[in-house]
């Protein structure tokens, strides 16, 4: 567990094994061991087109116990063994049919970091953006750097020689390790280095006896060439490099513990230069001719995947360099032929714009109609000469086969990424990939290339390797693998003796619509495992941030509701406990629906499976009462108002209500902002249609006050909506998805046809639920796609609408967070330049505050709920300037932040209102806030109490 948190009763790990293995392995290590129903389906899948479902997983705490393990498994059948870190492989080699290795729990530590001889020692299951931290300040880094470099781990990285953007300059990742600390399947613990130290018995004759063809055997200018085993880095001319020869052997021969890598200088001055081209092809010619100038990085992409990304110069195909030093940036650009070019020196600006190559991955998965796209055609290298040609070759290639995919990546290396939109569902479809991959691999080798160029061969491309090396040296590297691993017991199937690439596909028997055809959109690639604030502004998993366990990750929960949908493993359907288990933790924070590179929307899930889960009389009654209580807070509201407050003082209100005894139940206003908005008279026409939120309206109302002073200030007429309304938030996160679909309805019947005018909403949980779930949940109603397309934020219609309104001058720091539905669905671009004009300064922090509506009131979530604001929010706040001003424009948000520090947040509006008193009062000569009111509206009135 991260921080310290638990979630009691979410770890089921006994389960009936008849072959007595998990319980000889909870007897013979030290680490965890579970083989329950979670477990096994969180390791069926990792970032391919595959699955395979494990007997049980265990998360070894040292190499003791990985070679415990191993002599269990040994004596139990010959158990195969999977080494897994954060499951990203693209070639199916991060999952297996018997005990899957977890090395990220406990095996995750920087041993030791040499700045002087710039090397570092590192247990397998170390994420690289850890090591790259830790070597920064002595202004080193690790060279290879995959664009999953926030969550994969250097055990996985040696498994596929990984290799990433700046390949071009350091290499791949066998390029850079020195030594290996190895446990082979029979339990020798090797130290594998140069000079032939730590190879297994008969594996330096076996290169003796073969050495004419692995001189002869290997395509030579390729500097991506990762399919096979590197057999070669033993010939005596290359320093019968033991280490360097494992790199690559995707877990097949040895299990990693550790590792002795090198590192490399920072470039002192890294500059950006990103160079336009009329198109692919030609920004493929041009790759190659500028190794010369000695880059760092030249990454291509087109249009196709860009899809009108902002900062980029004039082209249809571009070219990303990163040199160091601005004049290395002037000789590229100079040198390149390219029909523009643009310079960027800032590393905000830098990193936005790599933040494009590195969603790469997921961004692929979706053609612009929405089309699904797969892995399955991953990572092919050509020497970088012929890249131009190849590409081209392959384009076609995809229209004869009637395919559609987007090729990016290395240009530099010659190396292509490209995700294809397969129908992997249907047995036509399925042999179209099959035939298409048979006839690509045909191409890449007569190209001169490897099948292969990062992420190693696995299931997808290990069939083809005898297209590529030929039959006599494929069956050398059989012999290779019997010599390590006589038994066959590591990871099998993969690289040698392969499974058919079109077998065993994670989409067989999978229905064609519902929540598993949605689930499967997820492809791996993990972003959701990132932990900490390292992984920038977003929001993106605060549970997984908050207990580390892979079951609290958008991932880790898709791959459960993939596993419920195909009823193999979890049996029960909607009544699963398992599904439930894990989704008990999603804080509906909507963070994945922007921040997963694929657009899972795990809220969404979330609500159809909590409806679906607690159907029929029996599941009404084991609902949690808080989904009576607080999800349906607005019915509540709105018939007893500040009744409420009576039963909300009783000393066992909290219980009653289903609230954890940590919490402070808030108070109900005196008087609804909706009445007081009615005693008010303007004589101003509407400009726009301030919608009434249950928070606003009910809880605090001097947000609305302070809103429509602003508006006003700003010539801008306001109404609220002739009825009550209510957008359905707290049915929807609760999944009473029944009774938000008659609450939405009753506000468009309220609503009508509309006026036409825009929409202001202050909470910007109601504007996302609006905007997004609105629609979704009557979708052939055209009155909620009409209201939908009407929402505005408020900093968006005073930009709209008053553009040239001045916002009063406030010049004072703020602090607090961006909202996690402003971030995830509606963006806070506008929010920014109101703060800008008004001089408000300093960065809001990303992330979810913990609360998220009911999430944080109900019992068993208090802990996760706090690590989530300790997360990003909390630190902020601690590190703020002492007169710095809180805002948070959520009710959820000002509540954390009351409840856990006791400073009193505020929304946008306010500070704004305020700062119109203060300005009023000093023309008058008077004291902050005096004078009357200057756009014509009355002064707001006091809210809540």
């Amino acid at each position: 567990m991260r921080r310290g948190v638990g979630h009691p009763g979410l770890v089921r790990t006994h389960e009936e094994d008849p072959s007595g293995l998990a319980a000889a392995l909870r007897t013979a290590v030290a680490g965890e061991v579970d083989f329950s129903t979670t477990a096994r389906a969180l390791a069926t899948m990792d970032a391919s087109n595959y699955r395979r479902v494990p007997a049980g997983t265990v998360a070894p705490r040292d190499a003791d116990d990985v070679a415990a393990v191993l002599e269990v498994c040994r004596a139990h059948g010959t158990t195969p063994v999977v080494a897994r870190g954060a499951g990203t492989s693209i070639g199916g080699q991060a999952t297996g049919a018997g005990v899957v290795l977890d090395l990220t729990r406990h095996l995750g530590g920087i041993v030791s970091l040499d700045p002087g001889a710039r090397t570092a020692v590192v247990r397998s299951g170390l994420v690289l953006d850890r090591l790259r931290a830790a070597a920064r300040p002595y202004g080193l880094t690790f060279g290879p750097d995959p664009s999953t470099h926030s969550r994969c781990t250097l055990g996985g990285m040696i498994g596929n020689n990984a290799c990433g953007a700046h390949s071009v300059a350091w290499g791949t990742t066998a390029d850079n390790v020195r030594s290996l600390e190895v446990v082979s399947y029979r339990g020798d613990k090797l130290t594998l280095g140069r000079g032939g130290q730590g190879a297994p018995t008969g594996l330096l004759d076996l290169v003796d006896r073969h050495l004419a063809l692995l001189r002869t055997g290997y395509p030579t200018d390729l500097p991506r060439r990762i399919s096979g085993y590197a057999l070669d880095a033993l010939l005596p001319e290359r320093g019968v490099d033991v280490a360097r020869s494992f790199c690559g052997s995707e877990g097949t021969l040895g299990i990693v513990t550790e590792a002795t890598v090198a590192l490399v200088p920072l470039p002192s001055a890294p500059v950006l230069v990103v160079l336009g081209y009329p198109d692919e092809g030609a920004a493929a010619d041009a790759a190659a001719g500028l190794l010369v100038h000695r880059p760092l990085t030249v990454e291509g992409m087109a249009a196709d995947l860009v899809r009108g990304a902002d900062g980029l110069p004039r082209g249809a195909a571009w070219l990303f360099c990163e040199v160091d030093g601005e004049r290395a940036a002037r000789e590229l650009v100079r040198a390149a032929d390219a029909l523009d070019a643009a310079v960027v020196r800032e590393p905000a600006g830098q990193r936005a714009l790599w933040r494009i190559r590195e969603d790469a991955a997921g961004t692929a998965t979706r053609s612009p109609d929405g089309v699904e796209a797969w892995p399955g055609w991953e990572d092919c290298a050509v020497p970088p000469a012929r890249l131009g040609g190849y590409l081209r070759e392959f384009r076609a290639l995809l229209a004869e086969f009637g395919l559609r995919g987007v090729p990016y990546g290395h240009f530099g290396d010659g190396c292509v990424h490209v995700r294809i939109d397969f129908d992997l569902y249907s047995g036509k479809g399925v042999r179209d990939f099959r035939g298409f991959s048979e006839a690509v691999a045909d191409l890449v080798v007569a190209h001169g290339g490897s099948l292969s160029g990062e992420h190693g061969d696995g299931q997808a491309r290990a069939e083809l390797l005898p297209k590529m090396y030929g039959e006599e040296l494929v069956a050398l590297f059989g012999a290779a693998k019997d010599v390590w691993d006589p038994d066959g017991g590591l990871n099998p199937g993969m690289l040698v003796r392969p499974r058919r690439l079109d077998e065993g596909l994670r989409f067989e028997g999978l229905p064609l619509v519902g929540i598993g055809r949605a689930a499967a959109r997820c492809v791996g690639v993990a972003k959701c495992r990132v932990d900490g604030p390292s992984s920038g502004p977003g929001v993106m998993c605060p549970s997984y941030r908050a207990t580390g366990e892979e079951k609290h990750s958008t991932r880790g929960r898709a791959r459960l509701l993939h596993e419920m949908a195909l009823g193999e493993l979890i049996t029960d359907g909607w009544r699963s406990e398992e599904v439930r288990e894990a989704l008990d933790l999603c804080l509906s924070c909507k963070g994945c629906r922007s921040d997963c590179p694929v657009g899972v929307d795990m809220a969404a899930y979330k609500a159809e499976f909590l409806d679906r889960h607690h159907a029929g009389p029996l599941g009404l009654l084991r609902r949690p009462r808080s989904h009576w209580t607080m999800g349906r807070l607005p019915s509540w509201l709105g018939h007893f108002g500040r009744g409420l407050n009576a039963v909300l003082g009783l000393p066992f209100a909290a219980r009653l209500a289903g609230v954890t005894p940590e919490r402070t139940l808030p108070r109900v206003a005196e008087r609804p902002f909706a009445d007081w908005f009615a005693d008010r008279a303007s004589n101003r026409p509407p400009a726009l249609t301030l919608w009434p939120d249950t928070f606003t309206n009910h809880l605090a109302p001097e947000v609305g006050q302070a809103a429509v002073r602003v508006l006003e200030d700003a010539g801008l007429g306001v109404e609220l909506p002739p009825g009550r309304v209510c957008c359905g938030l707290t049915y929807v996160s609760t999944g009473q998805l029944g009774a938000a679909r008659k609450v939405m309805r009753r506000t468009l019947d309220v609503i009508g046809e509309g006026t036409g005018l825009p929409l202001a909403v202050l909470e910007p949980s109601c504007a996302a639920t609006l905007r997004t779930d609105l629609p979704e949940l009557l979708p052939d109603d055209p009155r909620a796609a009409r209201l939908a397309a009407s929402v505005h934020t408020f900093a968006e219609v005073l930009e709209s609408l008053a553009p040239d309104w001045t916002p009063p001058r406030l010049d004072r720091p703020v602090v607090g967070q961006t909202h996690c539905h402003q971030h995830a669905v509606l963006g806070d671009a506008a929010d920014r330049r109101l703060r800008e004009r008004a001089g408000l300064t300093g960065e809001l922090a990303g992330g979810c505050c913990g609360l998220a509506g009911n999430f944080g009131f109900e019992p068993g979530h208090y802990e996760v709920s706090v690590a989530c604001a300790e997360d990003q929010l909390l630190p902020s706040l601690r590190s703020a300037a002492p007169h710095a001003e809180v805002l948070a424009d959520g009710f959820s948000c000002r509540t954390q932040v009351a409840d856990l520090t006791g400073l009193r947040g505020r929304h946008t509006a306010e500070l704004l209102a305020e700062g119109l008193e203060e300005g009023l009062g000093e023309a008058f000569g008077e004291g902050a806030g005096g004078g009357p009111a200057r756009g014509g509206g009355s002064e707001p009135e006091a809210g809540a109490p």
